[in-house]
C-alpha cells in the first residue's frame, strides 16, 4: 500500500468583525497497489462536524457536484472506468425541490488506473462544494498528488487510523445521531403517509365490506371469544407480513444505489407518470385492475386448510381480491418510498400501510359490538375511490414535471403545472357537489355534510392556487410545482412592468430581473457600480450562489417583506454576484489567482469568490455589503440575517449613511 498525504486548505486571511474564512474540509491522497501495473487512487475527504460534501451526481439546477479530473501523463496512465464513492446520505432539499446526496464526517472516492509506462506519481484535480446548515462555500478546485512509490502498508494503516479517529470524533461530538437525523425524519414521514394511505384504502369498496364478513367468520368459527380474538390478531399480523414482504422484495431487487438514482431518472419518472394515469383512470371508473382469477382460486383452496396457515392464506386472498383498490395506492407508496433513496423506505411504507389495514380486523374481533356503529356500505365507498383517483391524477404530473426539469425542455413550466392542478381540483369540487357523474356512481338525491365539506375544501384549494399563476409562492405545495424561475416569463413567474413603486420600471443595460420580486439587479460588478454612479444611489453587493440554500431563504422570507422590498427596489443598486457561476470568463478576463499561486481564474464564479475573500475576508454566502461610489462600506457587512427587523434596520442605517 502506497500513499502520500495532501493537506488542502484555503489561503488564510485576517479575520475581522463578522468576517471569517472557513476551512471545513481536508483532502488526503493514498494509493493501493493491485498489480505491477494496476493501482487504485483513493481520495479521502475529512469534513468538520456540521459541514457536508456533495456527491458526484446531483440533479440539474442543484448544488455543485464533486468531480475528479486525472492527468494521464501524456498517455502513460490509462484511467479505467469512473470514480466510485461511498453510499453517503440522501436528503430532501426544500429549496431545490429535489433529493440530494451528500457526505458527512468523511468521504472516500476511488479510481482504478493502469500504467502503460513507468511513472512515479499521478496528479488529479478535484472540484467540490461544502455547506453547513446556515451557509455554503463557493466551489473550490484543489490538486491531489498520488505517489506510486511510497510504502503502501504504512500508508493504508495511517489512513485507516485517521478515518477511524475522524468518525469517532464526529460520533462523540454529535452524539452519534445527527448524521442519521434526516434519514430518520424521512422514514417517519414515509410511515405516517403510508399509515393514512392505508386508512384511505380501508374505505374503498374492495376492502370496507370485508371487515364485518371477516370478523363474523372468526367469531362464529371460534369456540371461545379468546380464540376468535387470537385468530383475528393472526389474520391482522398475516396482512402486515404480506405487505412488508412486498416492500422487502422491492428493496432487495433495486438495492440502495438504484433507489438513490430513481428520483431524478428521466425514464423512471416518465414510466411512473403513465402508470399513475392508468391507476387514476381505474379509480375514476374507466376499468377494473384485477389480478388473474386463477391466483385467488388457488389461494382460497389453501385458506380452507384451517389453522394458522389457513388464516395466512385468507389474508393473502384479501390482498389479491382487493388489488383493484389497494394496488394503485400500494404502487404509489412503493415508488415514492423507493425514490427517497433509503433502502428500508419501501419496508417502512408497507409496514405503515398494512398496519392501518390490519388494525380494524383485530379491534372489531375483540369488540364485535363496535360493528353496529360502522356505516353501511353504499355509494359513499365509490366516492372515496373517485377522490383517490383525482389525487393520483394530480400526483402523476409531479413525475412528469421531474422529467421535464431534468431535461430542461420547458414543456411543463410552473404556470402550466399550476393550471393543470387547478383544473383537476376544480373538477374534484364539481364532482363532490354532484355536478359530475362517473360510471359507478349511485344517483345523488342530496349531498351529505361530509361530502359538502370536502367539496368546499377542494374549492378553497383551487382559489388558493389561482394567485400562483401570477407569481405567488404557494408555500403549502412548494414541493410539487416547478420552481418560480422555471417559468414562461423571461424574467421568472410574476413579472410585471409595475412593481412595488416602480411604475415605469426599466431594465438598464447589463441588468436582469430577479424572480420572484421583480428587483432590478446586475450580475457584473463594474456595470452595477457605473449605473449606481449614474443614478446617484448606493450600491448593495449580494454575494450569493445558485446552490445557496440560505440565499433562497433570505429572498423568500426576508426580501419579500414590503419595507425591505421597497428599499431594494428604489433606494439601492443591487449587484448579485454568483460565486458558483460556471460560465467561463472571456479570454481577456482570465487572470492568475491571488489566493492560489500558479492557477488561473477560469469561471465567473471564481472571480467573484476571490473578490469576496480578498476584499471582505470571508468566503461564505449569503453576504451583503452596502457601499458608496468610492467602494467604501457605509456600514459593516452582514451575512445570513433571517430576522426581518434586524435586516431592515441594517438596510435603513446603511442607506441613510450615503451622501
Amino acid at each position: 500500500m502506497k500513499r502520500i498525504k495532501i493537506l488542502i486548505a484555503f489561503l488564510l486571511v485576517a479575520i475581522t468583525g463578522h468576517s471569517q474564512v472557513y476551512e471545513p474540509l481536508q483532502w488526503q491522497a493514498s494509493v493501493e497497489k493491485i498489480s505491477e501495473t494496476e493501482y487504485k487512487l483513493i481520495s479521502t475527504a475529512t469534513i468538520e462536524v456540521g459541514w457536508h460534501l456533495y456527491a458526484q451526481d446531483v440533479p440539474e439546477d442543484g448544488p455543485v457536484a464533486t468531480s475528479f479530473t486525472y492527468d494521464d501523463n501524456g498517455g502513460m496512465v490509462q484511467i479505467i472506468g469512473n470514480t466510485t464513492e461511498e453510499e453517503g446520505y440522501v436528503v430532501d432539499d426544500p429549496v431545490f425541490n429535489m433529493k440530494i446526496k451528500y457526505f458527512g464526517d468523511t468521504a472516500s472516492f476511488t479510481q482504478k488506473i493502469e500504467l502503460k509506462e513507468k511513472v512515479d506519481q499521478v496528479i488529479a484535480f478535484v472540484e467540490f462544494m461544502v455547506c453547513d446548515d446556515t451557509k455554503c462555500l463557493p466551489p473550490t478546485e484543489v490538486e491531489l498528488t498520488f505517489d506510486l512509490n511510497q510504502d503502501a502498508a504504512d500508508a493504508s494503516s495511517a489512513s485507516a487510523a485517521e478515518v477511524s479517529q475522524a468518525k469517532e470524533a464526529h460520533t462523540k461530538e454529535e452524539g452519534g445521531t445527527s448524521k442519521k437525523s434526516d434519514d430518520n425524519k424521512s422514514l417517519w414521514a414515509i410511515f405516517i403517509i403510508a399509515f393514512f394511505s392505508g386508512f384511505a384504502a380501508l374505505l374503498t369498496p374492495c376492502v370496507f365490506p370485508m371487515i364485518p364478513m371477516t370478523v363474523s367468520f372468526f367469531t362464529k368459527q371460534s369456540k371461545t371469544k379468546a380464540a376468535g380474538i387470537r385468530n383475528a390478531v393472526v389474520y391482522g399480523l398475516s396482512i402486515i407480513i404480506i405487505y412488508v414482504l412486498l416492500g422487502t422484495l422491492v428493496s432487495a431487487i433495486f438495492g440502495a444505489d438504484a433507489l438513490n438514482a430513481l428520483s431524478t431518472n428521466v425514464w423512471f419518472n416518465l414510466i411512473f407518470f403513465l402508470l399513475l394515469l392508468v391507476f387514476a383512470a381505474s379509480f375514476l371508473g374507466a376499468f377494473e385492475l384485477t389480478l388473474p382469477s386463477s391466483w385467488s382460486t388457488k389461494v382460497d383452496a389453501q385458506a380452507d386448510r384451517g389453522g394458522f396457515l389457513g388464516i395466512f392464506f385468507m389474508a393473502l386472498a384479501l390482498a389479491i381480491v382487493s388489488f383493484s383498490c389497494t394496488g394503485p395506492i400500494v404502487g404509489t407508496l412503493l415508488v415514492e418510498a423507493a425514490s427517497g433513496g433509503n433502502q428500508v423506505g419501501p419496508i417502512i411504507g408497507m409496514l405503515g400501510f398494512s398496519l392501518a389495514i390490519a388494525l380494524p380486523f383485530a379491534l372489531f374481533a375483540a369488540f364485535p359490538g363496535w360493528m353496529h356503529s360502522l356505516p353501511k356500505s353504499g355509494g359513499w365507498l365509490n366516492t372515496v375511490k373517485v377522490v383517490l383517483g383525482f389525487l393520483e391524477l394530480a400526483l402523476a404530473f409531479k413525475f412528469l414535471s421531474n422529467a421535464d426539469l431534468v431535461l430542461q425542455l420547458h414543456w411543463l413550466e410552473r404556470e402550466v403545472f399550476i393550471a393543470i392542478w387547478i383544473a383537476i381540483f376544480a373538477a374534484l369540487a364539481l364532482y363532490l357537489f354532484g355536478k359530475i357523474q362517473l360510471p359507478h356512481d349511485s344517483p345523488i338525491t342530496h349531498i351529505s355534510v361530509g361530502r359538502l365539506s370536502l367539496g368546499l375544501l377542494s374549492l378553497a384549494f383551487v382559489v388558493y392556487m389561482l394567485p400562483g399563476m401570477w407569481g405567488a409562492p404557494l408555500n403549502l405545495i412548494s414541493a410539487f410545482p416547478p420552481p418560480q424561475h422555471y417559468s414562461e416569463s423571461p424574467y421568472g413567474v410574476g413579472y410585471t412592468n409595475n412593481s412595488g413603486g416602480n411604475s415605469d420600471q426599466e431594465i438598464p443595460e447589463g441588468a436582469h430581473l430577479m424572480a420572484p420580486h421583480n428587483i432590478v439587479a446586475f450580475n457584473d460588478y463594474d456595470k452595477g457600480l457605473a449605473y449606481a454612479k449614474k443614478v446617484g444611489k448606493p450600491v448593495m453587493i449580494d454575494f450569493t450562489g445558485h446552490a445557496c440554500v440560505n440565499c433562497r431563504k433570505m429572498e423568500q422570507n426576508v426580501w419579500v417583506k414590503p419595507k425591505v422590498l421597497n428599499i431594494l427596489k428604489n433606494d439601492v443598486v443591487l449587484i448579485s454576484l454568483y460565486v458558483d457561476d460556471k460560465r467561463k470568463l472571456d479570454k481577456d478576463e482570465v487572470t492568475p489567482s491571488q489566493l492560489n499561486p500558479g492557477k488561473k481564474l477560469k469561471y465567473i464564479g471564481q472571480k467573484w469568490s476571490e473578490l469576496q475573500t480578498i476584499k471582505y475576508k470571508t468566503n461564505s454566502q449569503p453576504f451583503y455589503v452596502l457601499m458608496n461610489h468610492n467602494e467604501e462600506n457605509l456600514i459593516p457587512p452582514v451575512a445570513y440575517t433571517p430576522d426581518v427587523e434586524e435586516y431592515y434596520a441594517w438596510l435603513k442605517k446603511g442607506v441613510g449613511s450615503f451622501k
